[in-house]
C-alpha cells in the first residue's frame, strides 16, 4: 500500500472505533435501564398545604400556538390563590396580540394571569425566564414552550416529590401530539422516545446526572438560585443550568409515566434548526463545565456518563469523515481481499449501528408494548435520518468549538395535530441555502460507491452504504421540496381527511 492508502485506511478505523465506543456505551445505557426499570421514584410525602407555583410561558413569535397554550395552561387543575401564570412574550408579530388578549380574557375570569413583553431580548428564552422569575411569586416554577398542551393533573402529579428538601427539578416526559403526520414526525417520535426513556431513565435511576429539557418540568425556585441562575453564554441553557444545580448537590426526579403531549416540527428545515440548537448548545456546555465535572468530587460513573452525554454530539464531525473515506477505503480494502473487509469492518459497523437499532427497539417495547413491533419498520429510517444530519450537526458543532456566536433559533410552530392540518402557506417557513446541496452531493456520492459495491460483489457492505445514501437524500431532497412550496413530508404522509 502507498502512504496514502494507509493514511486513508488509518483515519477511517480510527473514527470508526471511536463511534463504535459510543455505540458501546448506548448498550451500557439499556443495560442500567434494564437493571432499574421497576424503581420508579415515588414522592417521599404529600403536602398538606399545596405551596405557591408559578408556571412561566416564554414565546417568541408562537401565533398559531400561543391561545392553545394559555388556555391548557388555565385548565390545570392547582388551587385558584396558589397559581401564578406568567406569558413571557419576546414576540415582534401577530403572537403579542394574540397573547396578551388571551392573558386579560382569563384574568377577567378570576385567574392569576400576567402578561408580559419585552422589547429587548437579551438572553433570550433564558433572560426571558430570569426576567419572569424576578416578579415570579411562586416557590415553585413551572416551564411550558408554546408548543406543549400539559395535561389538567400535570401540578398534583409532580409538585408532591418536592416534599423532599434534596429535589430540585421534576421532568416529564414529552408526548407527540402530531406523531402520525408524516415519516418525519414519526422518526422524531421515536427519537424522543429513546431520549427520554432510556437516557433520562438509566441516568435517573442509575444515580447520574439528567437534564432538564427547557420545558414540561417544575423547578424549585431556591435550587435555580443555587446553580447560578438562568444563564445565556449556551444555547441549551437548560441543559447548563442542570449540570451547574446538580453539581451543588441537588437532585433531579424524571417521571416516565407521566407525558406532557407536544407538537413535532413537520418542516425538515425546522426540525434541523432545532438540532442544530441542541448540538451546538451540548457542546458549548461540554466545554463550559466539563472541567469543573471533572474536577468535582462527584463518583467516577457521574462524571464518565457526564462525558458522553455532553460530548455526544462530537460524532457527527466524525460521521461526516466517515462518509468521505468510506469509498476510496474501500476500494483500498477490495484490493486487500474480501475477507480482511468483513472481518475488520462488519464487526465495528456492527458496533456503532446495531447499538443504535437496539437501543430505540428498546425504547418502543418499554413504551408500547403491544404495538412495539409494528413501529419497528421506522428503524432503517430512523438510522438514515441520524446518519442524514451530520452535515447540519457538524456545523453545530464546529460553530461551538470556535466559539461563533448564534441568535437562539426557535422552532416554528405551525398549530399542525392531526394530517389534514396546512402548514405550508403559513408564516415561519426556514430556508437554507447551500446545506442541503451538500447532503444531496453525499447522497449521490454514496449512490456511486453502491453501484461500485454492487458491481464488484461487495454484498456484505450494502447495507450500511443504503442507511448513508437515504439519510442524506432524504434530508437534502426534503429540505429543497419542503423550501420551496412542498406541503408534506413525503407522499406516504401526504394530508389526509
Amino acid at each position: 500500500m502507498t502512504s496514502l492508502e494507509t493514511l486513508i485506511l488509518a483515519s477511517y478505523f480510527f473514527v470508526l472505533l471511536i463511534l463504535a465506543v459510543y455505540g458501546w456505551h448506548r448498550y451500557y445505557m439499556v443495560y442500567l435501564y434494564m437493571r432499574h426499570k421497576d424503581d420508579r421514584p415515588v414522592p417521599k410525602a404529600r403536602f398538606t398545604d399545596l405551596p405557591v407555583v408559578t408556571i412561566q410561558l416564554p414565546f417568541f413569535n408562537e401565533m398559531y400556538v400561543a391561545e392553545r397554550l394559555i388556555d391548557a395552561v388555565a385548565d390545570i387543575e392547582y388551587p385558584r390563590d396558589r397559581l401564578e401564570i406568567q406569558v413571557l412574550d419576546d414576540s415582534t408579530d401577530e403572537t403579542r396580540g394574540i397573547a396578551e388578549r388571551t392573558a386579560q380574557r382569563l384574568a377577567a375570569t378570576g385567574l392569576d394571569i400576567k402578561y408580559l413583553h419585552r422589547t429587548d431580548r437579551t438572553g433570550y428564552k433564558a433572560g426571558a425566564l430570569d426576567a419572569g422569575l424576578k416578579q415570579a411569586r411562586g416557590q415553585f416554577v413551572a416551564i411550558f414552550d408554546a408548543d406543549f398542551l400539559p395535561r389538567p393533573d400535570f401540578l398534583l402529579r409532580t409538585v408532591h416529590y418536592f416534599t423532599d428538601p434534596k429535589v430540585a427539578m421534576v421532568q416529564a416526559r414529552w408526548g407527540h401530539i402530531n406523531e402520525d403526520f408524516s415519516l418525519l414526525t414519526r422518526i422524531q417520535g421515536i427519537l424522543l422516545d429513546a431520549h427520554f426513556v432510556l437516557e433520562h431513565g438509566s441516568r435517573n435511576l442509575g444515580g447520574c446526572f439528567f437534564n432538564f429539557n427547557g420545558t414540561a418540568g417544575i423547578w424549585r425556585r431556591e435550587a435555580i438560585a443555587d446553580g447560578g441562575g438562568w444563564q445565556h453564554d449556551t444555547l441549551t441553557e437548560d441543559l447548563d443550568l442542570s449540570y451547574r444545580t446538580q453539581l451543588k448537590g441537588w437532585q433531579f426526579v424524571f417521571l416516565q409515566d407521566h407525558v406532557a403531549p407536544a407538537e413535532l416540527p413537520v418542516e425538515m428545515n425546522a426540525f434541523k434548526s432545532q438540532q442544530h440548537r441542541w448540538a451546538k448548545g451540548s457542546i458549548q456546555t461540554f466545554l463550559k463545565l466539563m472541567p469543573r465535572i471533572l474536577q468535582s468530587d462527584q463518583p467516577f460513573k457521574v462524571k464518565a456518563e457526564a462525558f458522553f452525554h455532553l460530548s455526544a454530539n462530537l460524532n457527527y464531525p466524525l460521521m461526516c469523515v466517515l462518509s468521505v473515506l468510506m469509498a476510496p477505503s474501500m476500494v483500498i480494502r477490495y484490493n486487500m481481499g474480501w475477507y480482511e473487509m468483513m472481518l475488520i469492518d462488519i464487526p465495528l459497523f456492527l458496533a456503532a449501528t446495531a447499538s443504535v437499532a437496539n437501543f430505540y427497539m428498546v425504547s418502543q417495547r418499554v413504551l408500547y408494548p403491544r404495538t412495539w413491533t409494528e413501529r419497528l419498520k421506522y428503524l432503517p429510517f430512523l438510522m438514515s435520518i441520524g446518519i442524514g444530519l451530520a452535515v447540519n450537526n457538524t456545523k453545530a458543532v464546529l460553530e461551538a468549538l470556535f466559539q461563533k456566536p448564534s441568535e437562539f433559533a426557535r422552532t416554528p410552530k405551525y398549530g399542525v395535530e392531526i394530517k389534514s392540518d396546512d402548514w405550508s402557506a403559513k408564516k415561519y417557513r426556514q430556508t437554507v441555502a447551500v446545506q442541503p446541496l451538500i447532503e444531496v452531493a453525499l447522497g449521490l456520492y454514496f449512490t456511486g460507491t453502491l453501484f461500485y459495491a454492487i458491481a464488484n460483489g461487495i454484498y456484505g457492505t450494502i447495507p450500511f452504504l443504503m442507511l448513508f445514501q437515504v439519510g442524506f437524500l432524504y434530508t437534502g431532497l426534503l429540505s429543497l421540496y419542503q423550501q420551496f412550496g412542498g406541503a408534506s413530508a413525503l407522499p406516504v404522509a401526504h394530508k389526509q381527511a
